[in-house]
């Protein structure tokens, strides 16, 4: 009921063009909130960058400790799974959509073997913030458009977490023909999107829509940012990579936590 009533409340503020104002005072709520325990880790944590406020609210959670020691062991767990498919050894590993590098500061040191890391994001303070602030890990700004600086068959790994969530169906389609160009014959893609999980915050049109095996889109905000939803049915994502070899598609079980886990997506070109 409460998350109905939740959701009720979100579209109306969609609709009425609302949900960024709206979110914007959440952040500040949020941001009130926390400031005690924020403050309590910056002092323990005195030589720590930290992106500021909104960048670390926008792509995570507003919480210090959880956005590093969190993100840490994200790095860790991504690590193990291109390791099941991939020897990390003098590749070249992508971030693709990595807002102020959360996870891509960890793995020069996670992984290291001579590997060099990327990280790319169309949000200019988030990537400013990440080329004066995290070593070791070659940043470059890119637009909204499905276009990157990188020659063909550049990478080995790419990896997107959470990214695909924030854009319509047209990029959907660009973005995934660009990362499949800068990706190497044999590379590895990974993707974390809404999928069956995410039925429960759908009204009946969307979950009618997404059942149908079609991408469920909540605009009426700005593109990739964090209030613009994008969620996808299975039938949809094997569509999108018809042209790949799907080596996992992982369907977290979905349990009492408050946070729905996303589907994770192993592909090799």
């Amino acid at each position: 009921m409460l998350r109905s009533f939740l959701n009720s409340i979100s579209g109306l503020l969609r609709r009425l063009g609302l949900l960024t104002v709206a979110d914007t005072l959440r952040f500040q709520i949020v941001r009130l909130k926390n400031k005690q325990k924020n403050s309590e880790f910056r002092l323990n944590n005195p030589g720590l960058s930290l992106p500021p406020d909104y960048l670390m609210y926008e792509s995570f959670q507003l919480d210090y400790k959880k956005y590093y020691e969190d993100s840490r062991q994200t790095a860790i767990w991504l690590k193990n799974h291109f390791a099941k498919y991939i020897q990390l050894e003098q590749k070249r590993i992508l971030d693709w959509g990595c807002g102020p590098g959360r996870i891509i500061r960890h793995l020069p040191e996670v992984i290291n073997n001579g590997c060099s890391f990327y990280g790319t994001d169309y949000n200019e303070k988030s990537i400013g913030w990440c080329s004066a602030n995290i070593p070791d890990v070659s940043f470059n700004l890119n637009k909204l458009e499905a276009k990157l600086p990188y020659e063909h068959d550049f990478f080995d790994v790419i990896y997107g977490i959470s990214i695909f969530t924030h854009l319509a169906e047209a990029m959907h389609h660009a973005w995934f023909k660009e990362l499949y160009r800068v990706l190497k014959p044999g590379g590895i893609l990974f993707l974390t999107t809404q999928g069956a999980n995410f039925k429960v915050k759908l009204d009946s049109s969307e979950k009618a829509r997404f059942e149908a095996g079609k991408l469920v889109v909540r605009g009426k905000v700005k593109e990739g940012h964090r209030t613009f939803s994008a969620f996808q049915p299975k039938e949809f994502m094997l569509q999108l990579f018809s042209e790949m070899e799907v080596l996992e598609h992982i369907e977290l079980e979905y349990g009492k936590s408050k946070v729905v886990p996303q589907d994770i997506w192993i592909v090799r070109k």
